[in-house]
């Protein structure tokens, strides 16, 4: 997923049936895999995330950074 640091944080889309669905996680941390978002895509604007989600998603990677430095000391 781009804007998000790399290969850290990867976006899994499966389509089901109809739907479209997505799920955002970081493996950026050794000591566990965070779940950052998933959601059921509902193209508003063809094949792009929402820019809701992406302001989400990078409020949850800041909590997940933040938790593991915590988890350090």
């Amino acid at each position: 997923m781009k804007g998000f640091g790399g290969a850290s944080v990867v976006e899994i889309v499966s389509d089901y049936r109809s739907d479209t669905w997505r799920a955002v996680y970081t493996v950026r941390y050794a000591e566990g895999v965070y779940v950052l978002h998933a959601f059921q895509k509902k193209s508003k604007r063809g094949i792009a995330t929402p820019k809701e989600a992406l302001n989400l998603i990078r409020r949850r990677l800041a909590e997940a950074e933040r938790l593991h430095w915590e988890r350090q000391n």
